[in-house]
């Protein structure tokens, strides 16, 4: 790349735009925020107008002359702001006073009147979207509009050469490719830990997390943690991307918010940290650790990395779990007929592997090893009944199967005993429902028939 393209400058909203020569491209792809991902933004803006500055993000630009300086990277963000902003000056309320009497003056910026969609996607949702932005600019104060203008800062990257412009344009673009999300958490729950932890700690976590293969950290989350906690609620997950970090995100360890939900939470969080560090942890040398619960609150910043570390190797554990002592001697050649069936790589069979995966982990997570092995042999009846009797499985049936009746993750969810976990009703299947080769199946068969829940009737 270009010499301009490898030294970014630091910019705020205002020197954005107060650029006269900024241009959104025809080749852009249509302006799809929702109002989930606006609200999201202000809310960040607002949760975060304490502070010195805020980073919003990265925009890149292709310099094509004096003229025009054109968004390649961040346009749906900078579309938002400039939203926002646009809501800001053509506002009446009280706010337009407050701003006078504080002598601050509102932007405007040459885009208002310049910029034009025709896209109707693009019209739809910024229509939508300044609606319910004009509609919580009552949140603002001219405090909060000084912060947004000077101190919501964005990294500024210029590349000069259009061949290089095109191929950043495709490669984060036109073939879809998202940002990892793990990496957007990351940077997230690093940036709520900024006022709590030291640098060295907040290094110490970085280290931690590079350590750990980016494989192993995409599995933990898509497959595994993403879907339980979106199974759990009855809501499809088929695909974690960025729009989803939201699963992720919770309520801040320090005293932001006082909502009485989060006050358990706080109380664990803080009495962990203060019985570990409690002088007589140098006499017994014992450490206690958090009580993780899949489906709880997320507590942001230094909580959400250990949760991870913790399921990471929790997931290791799981593939050992047929060595359990508890077991029984069913729950165990279960185990161990999926480990080594015939057909056990085939595509639709590792979906149905990680679909029983999940409430196996769902469960265990939830009630230890007390009745484990009941669980286990009703989850594999429950997941497999799709391997026997559709044809094709693909990852939309494993989605489906989730949420709907008889509801597992939820009913898992809301269980007080173990009991209640697995007290589900499962249908007998005969013969005449059998779908697909036999023979790939035989095993599963088996299995079903001496747990009698197969018959040829």
């Amino acid at each position: 790349m270009g010499k301009e393209a490898i030294e970014p400058r630091i910019i705020n909203v205002k020197e954005l735009f107060d650029e006269k020569t900024l241009r959104i491209p025809e080749y852009q792809r249509p302006y799809k925020w929702t109002i989930n991902h606006v609200n999201q933004l202000l809310d960040d803006i607002i949760h975060h107008r304490e502070k010195s500055a805020y980073r919003l993000g990265t925009i890149v630009f292709f310099r094509k002359n004096e003229e025009e300086l054109h968004i390649v990277d961040g346009q749906q963000r900078t579309i938002t702001l400039l939203l926002i902003a646009l809501a800001i000056y053509e506002d009446q309320s009280n706010l337009n006073d407050q701003l006078d009497i504080a002598k601050i003056e509102k932007l405007k910026s040459v885009l208002f009147q310049q910029l034009q969609f025709s896209n109707r996607i693009s019209q739809r949702n910024i229509k939508k979207n300044y609606q319910n932005i004009n509609q919580r600019i009552v949140e603002f104060d001219a405090e909060l509009v000084q912060f947004f203008y000077q101190k919501c800062e964005l990294v500024k990257v210029v590349l000069t050469d259009i061949s290089e412009a095109f191929q950043f344009f495709d490669a984060q673009n036109a073939r879809g490719k998202d940002l990892d999300p793990h990496d957007l958490l990351k940077a997230f729950h690093l940036r709520e830990m900024s006022d709590s932890t030291t640098e060295s700690a907040r290094n110490q976590i970085v280290n931690d997390w590079q350590q750990q293969p980016i494989k192993d950290l995409k599995l933990i989350f898509e497959k595994y943690l993403f879907r339980i906690r979106r199974w759990s609620t009855v809501s499809s997950a088929r695909a974690f991307t960025k729009q989803e970090v939201g699963v992720f995100k919770g309520v801040s360890a320090g005293i932001h918010e006082q909502y009485p939900y989060a006050h358990l939470s706080r109380i664990g969080h803080f009495y962990v940290d203060a019985y570990n560090k409690d002088y007589h942890r140098d006499i017994d040398k014992k450490q206690m650790p958090y009580p993780f619960q899949i489906d709880q609150i997320i507590i942001n910043g230094k909580r959400f990395f250990e949760m991870i570390a913790y399921y990471m190797a929790m997931l290791q554990q799981l593939k050992k779990l047929k060595d359990l002592p508890e077991l029984s001697k069913s729950a165990q050649q279960i185990l161990e007929t999926l480990d080594t069936y015939a057909a056990k790589d085939r595509t639709g069979d590792r979906y149905i592997r990680n679909l029983f995966d999940c409430c196996v982990l769902y469960y265990w997570d939830r009630f230890g090893t007390v009745d484990l092995s009941k669980a286990i042999e009703k989850y594999f009846i429950w997941a497999y009944s799709i391997r026997i009797t559709y044809h094709s499985v693909q990852l939309a049936t494993i989605d489906n199967h989730a949420i709907e009746y008889p509801y597992i993750f939820e009913t898992i969810k809301n269980a007080i005993h173990p009991r209640d976990a697995f007290n589900i009703d499962l249908p007998v299947i005969n013969k005449n429902e059998l779908k697909g080769n036999k023979k790939k199946i035989k095993k599963i068969l088996e299995l079903f028939k001496q747990l009698k829940y197969y018959h040829e009737v």
